[in-house]
């Protein structure tokens, strides 16, 4: 699943944007190579460890120290259940320390933990699939975005709360591209890159977004970001 760090091509941003990581994962060898792809893009990967417990403690010690992570990559089940354990210490963590940035991943879209990950300040929240991982780029990307205060949600989790939002009235006044355009919105994409995935123009893009943003009643920001959480806390709301 993960692709050796020799095959992958490094962008020159990466140095710039330099981000502290804490990662739990059960699994050694996915830990250990999810470290592996963090440290080879020049990130630093300050903690690794394999239960929420720890994971706390991790981050509490850091936090004592007055060196808080950027952001934690947490597995959505770890032990002792395999249940819940690594959602529940992400949305602690987030309410003890309001800046902390926290990506989840799950192996399944589990709706319930998605929702609960983002509701409050959905600031600085990611989760996905664990698939997304193979997907080298985007998955060094969503790490940074998310520490940077941005969102990344995976398309399916995204598919999933916007079809049974309880605002159906309203997304329904959406036409199906504008619909799509909020689904990429959602998954943490800038007008540049919703135009070269639907493959239309930036200014198109622009036009759909100020719709979206007017139907939804929601006033437009200067930030991409904030433009994406403002959308995604009306879905949730």
């Amino acid at each position: 699943m993960l692709v050796p760090s020799n095959r992958v091509k490094r962008g020159p941003s990466i140095v710039a944007d330099r981000v502290r990581v804490v990662i739990a994962e059960d699994s050694v060898l996915l830990r250990e190579g999810l470290t592996r792809l963090l440290t080879d893009r020049g990130h630093d990967v300050v903690a690794g460890v394999g239960d929420a417990e720890a994971l706390i403690k991790s981050v509490r010690e850091l936090a004592d120290e007055g060196a808080l992570p950027d952001v934690v990559v947490a597995d959505v089940r770890m032990p002792p259940t395999h249940t819940d354990e690594g959602v529940r210490a992400a949305v602690r963590l987030r309410r003890d320390h309001p800046g902390l940035a926290v990506l989840v991943l799950s192996q399944y879209v589990e709706e319930q933990y998605a929702t609960e990950l983002l509701a409050g300040n959905s600031r600085g929240v990611g989760y996905l699939l664990k698939d997304r991982v193979a997907e080298v780029r985007e998955f060094v990307d969503a790490v940074v975005r998310v520490a940077q205060g941005g969102t990344a949600l995976d398309p399916e989790v995204v598919a999933q709360l916007l079809g049974r939002s309880r605002k159906q009235d309203v997304l329904a006044g959406l036409t199906p591209r504008e619909r799509e355009v909020l689904g990429l919105m959602a998954e943490g994409r800038t007008n540049s890159a919703i135009a070269r995935q639907l493959v239309v123009s930036d200014g198109a893009v622009e036009k759909h977004v100020s719709n979206i943003f007017l139907k939804l009643g929601l006033s437009p920001s200067d930030g991409d970001h904030r433009r994406v959480l403002a959308v995604l806390t009306y879905l949730n709301s």
